[in-house]
């Protein structure tokens, strides 16, 4: 007993010329001993205990940095995210709205949850600026086969079809968006897409228009009429296998009426853009015919009838 006595004192005066040594030292005692029954020594300065809690917040602040607030939606880091795509991406997506299968979903398959901006943006903007060069060249053309069809450049048409084709890709889109959010509170199981996702069907959709238009520079109107038929079929049928999926869900009478609505309206804006920027050219004349001039009703000729002579 006297033995373990002596053996804890001298463990205590090692501890206190090490203390001596070091006065910003700690001990702590545990309840376990150690395998040889010594007293656990811990040794540490406040510098370094400091040092800790700083690491320990900064770790925590990189972690709240890391979280970023989303943006508002009235700032530009907000629609940043929505242009941040690549060429690859672009082109299977416009690759998707121009091979429409029953089995691929455009949403599912193509967007992956990831709408973009920038393919419909630039998609809407081509097809707007081919309309209106196009119109033009037609009236050229015309002029070179016909001299009497007087040409003069038409800028306004680049007006009309961007005003035309932009509030098509947005404006219907935004009624078709409202038209399920109100369906999605009558019929439970429906899951209507995004705003942009509808965006997006719709901009890679007119994607198909761009080289159908330039095909209109060809003077035949059968075949004229024969691209933009099947541009308007392969087109509209891509919108529906890409809404079907949403309309499905709801009743009959209500998913046939919204493809049916869907349908006419990408129909009228076909028409609309073959009537207006390649209508039957006006022929105007700039110069009257040259026309024979008549005499005055009251000029009288001369007699021509020779007079008689009388022999005596």
């Amino acid at each position: 007993m006297a033995a373990a006595d002596e053996l804890t004192f001298q463990e205590f005066e090692e501890a206190t010329d090490l203390l001596a040594k070091t006065p910003d030292a700690a001990t702590t005692r545990s309840d376990q001993l150690t395998p040889q029954g010594h007293v656990a020594v811990a040794m540490g300065s406040d510098e370094s205990y400091g040092a800790e809690e700083e690491t320990e917040e900064s770790d925590k602040a990189m972690l709240l940095q890391g979280e970023k607030q989303q943006p508002g939606f009235w700032t530009f880091a907000y629609y940043q995210s929505f242009f941040d795509v690549d060429t690859s991406q672009v082109l299977d997506r416009i690759k998707g709205s121009l091979l429409p299968w029953p089995s691929h979903s455009f949403v599912r398959h193509r967007l992956r949850n990831r709408p973009d901006l920038y393919g419909p943006f630039w998609i809407c903007a081509t097809l707007a600026f081919v309309l209106a060069i196009t119109g033009n060249l037609t009236l050229v053309l015309a002029q070179r086969r016909d001299p009497s069809i007087h040409y003069s450049p038409q800028f306004h048409k680049v007006t009309v079809a961007s005003i035309t084709i932009y509030c098509y890709a947005w404006l219907v889109p935004l009624a078709l968006w409202g038209f399920l959010q109100w369906r999605k509170g009558i019929r439970e199981r429906m899951g209507p897409y995004t705003f942009l996702e509808t965006v997006c069907i719709y901009g890679y959709s007119l994607f198909v228009f761009i080289p159908t238009v330039v095909l209109w520079l060809i003077p035949v109107p059968w075949l004229q009429w024969l691209f933009g038929v099947l541009a308007l079929a392969l087109s509209a049928a891509g919108l529906v296998l890409a809404l079907w999926p949403v309309i499905r869900e709801d009743t009959r009478p209500a998913a046939a009426m919204l493809l049916s609505t869907v349908v006419l309206l990408h129909s009228l804006l076909a028409l609309g853009c073959k009537l207006y920027f390649f209508q039957p050219l006006p022929l105007e004349h700039m110069a009257s015919l040259p026309q024979a001039t008549s005499l005055p009703p009251a000029t009288l000729l001369p007699s021509t009838l020779p007079r008689a002579i009388t022999t005596s």
